[in-house]
């Protein structure tokens, strides 16, 4: 199913907005300035990035997002390293599997979480880590 940017940025901003760890009491965005959000901002490329993913191995929707996105934000030093990333502060990175899922359903795809069974109990950004 092919979903419109607009259709997709909203799919997107109702799963994640909602148990976004910036999310204020009221509903809405808590970062200082919410258009700095990484997964946002960059909506574009995010999309794209995980379309362009025919798996359902989160390494290769990492690979994607650091290679497409990660790559082009100026929040990422030149060497690779990304602080906001590292403090678990960039909601691309903190939401990355709620984010695939909700693109790759929305556009008919359902991404298989068998892959992740043997990471169960850590955390998504330390399962993801661990992966790379």
């Amino acid at each position: 199913m092919q979903r419109s940017l607009v259709e997709l940025e909203a799919i997107v901003r109702d799963k994640i907005c909602h148990v976004c760890s910036d999310r204020q009491a009221d509903g809405a965005c808590g970062l200082p300035e919410p258009g700095t959000c990484a997964l946002f901002s960059l909506f574009p490329q995010v999309a794209k990035a995980i379309q362009s993913v025919g798996s359902d191995d989160i390494r290769d929707y990492v690979a994607a997002m650091r290679a497409q996105v990660c790559s082009i934000c100026t929040e990422q030093t030149a060497d690779g390293n990304c602080e906001q990333r590292h403090e678990v502060a960039c909601a691309l990175d903190a939401y990355l599997l709620l984010i695939v899922e909700a693109i790759e359903e929305s556009t008919g795809k359902k991404f298989d979480r068998a892959n992740l069974s043997g990471l169960k109990g850590l955390s998504l950004r330390l399962a993801i880590e661990s992966l790379l």
